[in-house]
């Protein structure tokens, strides 16, 4: 990094690493939104079921493309442990939830992206050039988005469509839309996004609480005790958010970091519950292995403060 008028620049190095590793989970997460809105909504909504699928494999081409430039430059060791790209429940989760809803998911990317992580380092102009355009393209794609989402939970409001999903999380989707392209657009700018401390912690952390309540709702009433779980997971995580700002910085992130963890074993045990038929929910497999994923990004941010 360098410092131009008080303003700290990435090196180019750590705009293509940095660039590609919010691209591979972002892309990822944008796509699998669509794919659970397109799911959620009604037959007589064909055109927007038709657009929901439409922006979901336009995210799919960029994500295949990112997973083809990381293969050529070196990814932090912190993101490839990490499981927040891919885990080891990921591709049957996508051909479990393909098979009970008809709908489609590129899963080759999937498993190009399990074999990924054996990248040759490689910098030029024309990588640095191809990136650049990459990010915009999400950009540019984001904005529509964000649109739809939006228009989907006005029309849900206002009881001018059925979707099956809560507008609580239509509203979730689209902040975290929201987020990912604050963090493209500053990348653009050769920086990282500013944010203070607790603002970052407290938007993950709502996050991460908000995973919570929707796995609560969606697990049946019989599930008595790994509701009860979710419920006192998600006001665990109320707390942070409620006390952040006079808390001292290094117990704050250690209990962000202690929750999370906690949430982050929930929702394995969950996904693993979920995939074996073991649990019974209205919850999407994939849905289960999406906010694993989360859990498990929001964790490496947690342990890089």
């Amino acid at each position: 990094m360098k410092l131009q008028e008080g303003i700290v620049l990435l090196s180019r190095e750590e705009f293509l690493r940095l660039s590609l590793e919010v691209n591979l989970f972002f892309q990822r997460i944008m796509k699998e939104h669509l794919f659970f809105i397109e799911t959620s909504l009604q037959p007589v909504e064909s055109a927007r079921i038709t657009e929901a699928d439409r922006l979901k494999r336009n995210f799919e081409e960029l994500l295949a493309e990112s997973v083809d430039y990381a293969r050529r430059i070196n990814l932090s060791e912190e993101a490839i442990r990490s499981n927040e790209f891919v885990t080891p429940f990921t591709l049957r989760a996508e051909e479990i939830s393909c098979r009970l809803t008809g709908a489609s998911i590129n899963t080759d990317i999937s498993r190009r992206e399990l074999a990924l992580f054996k990248s040759q380092e490689y910098y030029s102009e024309r990588i640095d050039s191809n990136i650049r355009n990459l990010n915009a393209r999400s950009l540019s794609l984001l904005e529509e988005v964000i649109d739809y989402q939006r228009n989907i939970l006005a029309l849900a409001l206002r009881c001018e469509i059925y979707t099956t999903l809560y507008a609580d999380l239509l509203l979730h989707v689209t902040q975290e839309a929201e987020y990912y392209r604050e963090t493209l657009t500053a990348l653009q700018n050769r920086r990282l996004p500013r944010r203070t401390l607790c603002g970052e912690l407290n938007f993950w952390n709502h996050i991460m609480g908000d995973h919570a309540r929707f796995i609560a709702c969606m697990l049946d009433p019989t599930e008595v005790r790994l509701k009860e779980a979710a419920e006192s997971i998600a006001e665990r995580f109320d707390i942070l958010i409620e006390r952040c700002m006079r808390t001292p910085e290094r117990e704050i992130i250690g209990r962000s970091l202690a929750a999370t963890e906690r949430v982050r074993n929930f929702k394995r045990a969950a996904t693993e519950g979920i995939l074996a038929c073991e649990i019974k929910s209205i919850m999407l497999p994939l849905l289960a292995d999406h906010v694993l994923r989360e859990a498990n990004h929001y964790l490496r941010i947690l342990r890089q403060y």
